[in-house]
């Protein structure tokens, strides 16, 4: 017998029981991002290797273990994105779109691919909303990312569930210092490191500072700490923006670990991190790219973005309870009707019902049935509310009108006055 077919381990389907909260989650951040003046840019899901040998770093575990990387048929390495800034970077260049110092407020949704071992919260094809903002350099709009998320999480209701931790990396001149001193102290210690840090201090010994291992991370209590490193701008740069985040009252902890897992951070790093979702704790994560444009082949040009894990907040909006109820339901109103003339009279009527209330959600009955199956599906649907058309019903023009979902007697709602009942029972159902 042959191996039934499943999904490739870490890639999901998202079913329909599912899609709604998805649906719900991705509107809200696209409604908040369009009223900050976000706008929407969509790149391909496969790019050329060196895309991200480039921007992310050779030496980082996303290119030498995670990458989903192949040969096409001409020859040429292509990789599924493992992330969005540097696609995202590639665009704006190709197309010149922040040639002459234009602002571009940029925003982006999809899948993006790593090889890493799936687990609740983390998978190997995930989804992501990022945004990148271009040719502004001051700490005003590395605010305004950290203040939309902040708004995000209220209107979401996860802000009791969610802190943030900030720190800044510098530009490359002083965190070369930094590296420097950093490497000097832990190369005292590598006896006391574990493999993985062994190995990051040759390769990019900046995230041994991200190391999990509690051995190491006692180490790192007594090594030396980026902010005695930074320079003068680097300095005011943070200042500037701990000061807008005060003046907007959304709290913070500096985090002199942050480092992010990517070469291209500097100055502002940021994370949303919880303890809801155990040990995969980070939600949504960013920061400053000030030297990503021209090491991609541009010209010099500030940038600032992050991306938000949606598998993650979807797992949290359940967690929390934070679903709202009326994603539960998929139909507001279920149309029965009996017999062919029925049929055809109930086809005409809710097309113009739908003309009149076009937010309405109303399913009309397919596969004929009889009454007790067509009332069966109606109350499987979760409709609040029946509607019954029938020969009796047809030679009278009115619909039986059934509440579903609480109190209530059927009642006759004549053809021409049912949009306007349907309004008024709905919002208030």
């Amino acid at each position: 017998m042959s191996k039934s077919l499943q999904a490739i381990r870490g890639m999901n389907d998202i079913l329909p029981e599912q899609t709604p909260l998805w649906r719900y989650f991705e509107g809200t951040v696209a409604r908040l991002l369009d009223n900050y003046g976000y706008r929407q840019i969509r790149m391909p899901i496969v790019e050329f290797t060196e895309l991200f040998k480039r921007s992310i770093g050779e030496v980082t575990d996303i290119v030498e273990k995670e990458m989903y990387t192949f040969d096409d048929r001409n020859g040429d390495s292509l990789t599924l994105r493992p992330e969005g800034t540097a696609a995202c970077v590639r665009a704006v260049l190709e197309h010149g779109i922040t040639g002459g110092g234009q602002v571009q407020k940029l925003w982006y949704i999809g899948p993006m691919f790593r090889h890493e071992r799936p687990q609740k919260g983390r998978y190997r094809q995930f989804h992501q909303i990022g945004l990148e903002v271009f040719n502004l350099d001051g700490p005003d709009i590395d605010a305004e990312l950290i203040v939309m998320t902040w708004r995000l999480w209220g209107e979401l209701g996860l802000r009791d569930a969610v802190k943030l931790e900030l720190n800044s990396l510098g530009t490359s001149e002083s965190r070369g210092r930094y590296r420097e001193a950093l490497v000097a102290f832990l190369s005292a210690h590598q006896d006391k490191l574990d493999e993985d840090s062994q190995r990051r201090l040759k390769t990019n010994p900046l995230r041994v500072l991200d190391t999990k291992n509690a051995d190491t991370q006692a180490v790192l209590v007594d090594a030396p700490k980026m902010a005695d490193y930074l320079d003068d701008e680097s300095r005011a740069h943070f200042e500037g923006l701990k000061a807008r985040l005060d003046a907007v009252g959304i709290p913070y902890v500096i985090n002199p670990k942050l480092v992010r897992g990517l070469d291209y951070y500097s100055k502002t790093v940021f994370e949303w991190v919880t303890d809801k979702l155990g040990a995969q704790g980070t939600v949504c994560a960013g920061g400053r790219y000030d030297g990503l444009v021209e090491q991609m082949g541009g010209k010099p040009t500030p940038g600032v973005g992050f991306a938000m894990g949606i598998e993650r907040l979807v797992l949290m909006l359940e967690a929390l309870d934070k679903v709202p109820e009326e994603l539960s339901r998929q139909v507001d109103v279920y149309l029965c009707a009996f017999g062919e003339a029925a049929e055809l009279a109930a086809l005409s009527l809710s097309e113009r019902i739908r003309d009149q209330l076009p937010n309405l959600r109303l399913q009309i009955n397919a596969g004929a049935g009889s009454f007790k199956s067509q009332f069966k599906k109606a109350d499987k649907s979760g409709a609040l509310y029946a509607l019954i058309l029938g020969d009796d019903e047809l030679a009278q023009q009115v619909v039986g009108f059934k509440p579903l979902r609480g109190q209530g007697e059927q009642q006759s709602i004549a053809w021409d006055a049912l949009a306007a009942h349907l309004a008024t029972c709905v919002v208030q159902g």
